[in-house]
């Protein structure tokens, strides 16, 4: 079998006497999506803390594409291939839909933000807006502060700004939470459509979605993976049944 894009071996964090991951060990396949579930307090976010940078393990190791990126900076890893949405929107308030996608295609690029305004009139860095625009529904949005966005569009806007950074691995911590069935609607056709382009993990509550997307999850509880598998297997796991899924397992 193919190495897994990502790989986890015992990962291990502690706060204080909690341990949100507990001898964690974790792989994703190329170009699947990934489903992370788990009832709340299980260390999903934790997780994906510990893979992007965010934090730092007490314990364990973390490869991308065979390459161990244990220790690795945020910085390196992104430049590796690794984006990420977080549970609140990460938007810059002040700034336009476009002036926020372009930072963040600025970023991919390398360029200083030193040199914002030539950057805004880059013909190069433009070139790239207009597709990044329509891919995550906002092109009637551009001119638009992103302070005065539904909740829906900051999150489609901020999936757009991890987009822009190319990834291999596309990490989404609750995408559709707070969101309108229209909202899960358009972010659950964005996501199926990215599936062939990239490879995704996914942390989400929506068990529907969840089932409708997912290639494969894997179920935390207290830290502890208790189940992996596709999605028959995990619908039908009893200790999965019991401890999150409950009537949605029906």
């Amino acid at each position: 079998m193919a190495e897994p894009l990502l790989r986890t071996e015992g990962l291990c964090r502690n706060f204080g006497a909690v341990s949100a991951c507990r001898d964690l060990s974790l792989e994703v396949r190329s170009g699947e999506i990934h489903a992370l579930i788990g009832p709340n307090g299980a260390g999903k976010t934790t997780l994906l803390n510990l893979l992007a940078g965010d934090l730092a393990p007490d314990s364990g190791r973390i490869f991308l594409s065979g390459r161990e990126i244990t220790h690795l900076p945020l910085h390196r890893r992104a430049h590796l291939g690794l984006a990420r949405s977080y549970q609140i929107t990460s938007v810059f308030p002040n700034l336009s839909v476009e002036e926020n996608l372009l930072l963040a295609i600025q970023a991919h690029h390398g360029h200083s933000f030193r040199f914002w305004q030539q950057s805004r009139n880059d013909q190069q860095l433009r070139a790239e807006l207009g597709p990044a625009l329509e891919r995550v529904g906002l092109s009637e949005r551009t001119a638009i502060l992103a302070g005065n966005l539904s909740h829906g569009e900051k999150k489609q806007l901020e999936v757009g700004m991890a987009l822009a950074c190319k990834p291999q691995l596309l990490m989404l911590d609750e995408p559709m939470a707070g969101m309108g069935p229209g909202g899960t609607v358009e972010l659950s056709r964005l996501i199926r459509q990215l599936k062939n382009q990239m490879t995704i993990l996914l942390v989400e509550h929506d068990m529907k979605a969840i089932f409708s997307l997912a290639d494969r999850i894997t179920v935390l509880v207290y830290g502890e993976v208790v189940a992996a598998g596709s999605v028959e297997e995990i619908r039908s796991h009893p200790a999965v049944r019991q401890a999150y899924l409950g009537e949605e397992a029906e």
